[in-house]
């Protein structure tokens, strides 16, 4: 026969102490985010141990590590959290102007520089205290296929490990919520006064030396795709791990680059960078914004998604 467990003795704070244990991987940054000491957090752990007979973290040199069982459970404690905290804020209202949140905002690095400015703004203006973590997001090395490239996001989306992800992808799975923050296709992007500028053929656009922003080093990228369908081929003189480094290097030398349209609208001038149309068709790709649907039942999770989207819409409106 099942044995009840009796819910009167359990301290479903403990499962708010697991969430944010998992989320910060240490005992001492999750003691600070609860604003409790560290030996409070490490005993709560010991109570969470005894009550699901399990380790679930284990201690490393950096901090700690989630046990498979803590992995299994972290799906089904986040769904319950959110649906108590659901509940809670329908007898106390989300508001924006009171509330000290913290939100973890994933994309790549070339979308969050589009998005954040605007949203910034926002919070200034009406939620002062709430503070975002950005993590920037990367497609699986290697993977070509458009459903499977960002699925990394899409599990630390369900493992709590951020509250939104902003992904160059439309493959999104049922159990998400998503909402399009804009489209986006690429220019290529050069120091001022660079030859390119003058005459820029498809000929050309493959004597020049490219810069490719790639995290691996790959240099094989979606223009190479594009440029062999029509039978060229070009010289990838330089990778870099990011978009900024990107601007930055094209500024100083006579490489090239193909870059996200609205991220070189708002920082080329900054590094004195300019823009020609490409000289062949390259993809274009629409930004979502993708939270859980079982988590966009947190009001203040709700509420954060929305700005995001007005945010972006706002931004491209003035661009």
């Amino acid at each position: 026969m099942l044995k009840l467990v009796d819910l009167s003795r359990t301290d479903l704070n403990l499962l708010v102490l697991f969430e944010v244990v998992l989320d910060e991987r240490h005992v001492g940054r999750a003691a600070d985010r609860l604003k409790l000491s560290p030996s409070a957090v490490s005993h709560g752990l010991g109570r969470l141990r005894r009550l699901l007979n399990d380790p679930l973290f284990l201690k490393t040199p950096k901090g700690v590590v989630p046990t498979a069982r803590a992995v299994e459970l972290s799906a089904p404690i986040a769904e319950l959290l959110a649906r108590v905290r659901s509940v809670i804020s329908t007898a106390e209202p989300f508001d924006p102007a009171s509330s000290a949140r913290r939100f973890t905002i994933g994309a790549p690095d070339g979308v969050s520089a589009v998005f954040l400015p605007p949203l910034l703004d926002e919070l200034r203006r009406t939620a002062p205290s709430i503070d975002l973590g950005v993590r920037q997001l990367l497609p699986v090395p290697g993977e070509t296929s458009p459903e499977r490239a960002w699925r990394n996001a899409f599990t630390d989306l369900e493992d709590r490990a951020m509250d939104i992800a902003v992904v160059p992808s439309d493959h999104i799975p049922a159990r998400f919520h998503s909402r399009g923050l804009y489209e986006e296709d690429f220019v290529v992007a050069m120091r001022a006064g660079h030859p390119f500028a003058v005459d820029p053929t498809p000929e050309r656009y493959c004597e020049m030396q490219h810069l490719v922003v790639s995290l691996t080093g790959d240099p094989h990228g979606f223009v190479d795709e594009a440029l062999a369908k029509q039978g060229y081929s070009r010289r990838v003189a330089l990778t870099v791990p990011n978009f900024m480094f990107a601007l930055a290097a094209i500024a100083e030398t006579d490489l090239i680059s193909a870059l996200p349209r609205r991220f070189v609208a708002i920082h080329a001038a900054h590094f004195g960078v300019v823009t020609v149309e490409a000289p062949l068709p390259l993809p274009r790709f629409r930004l979502n914004a993708v939270a859980p649907k079982v988590a966009m039942m947190d009001t203040g999770l709700a509420w954060l998604f929305g700005i995001l989207g007005k945010g972006a819409a706002v931004r491209i409106e003035a661009g």
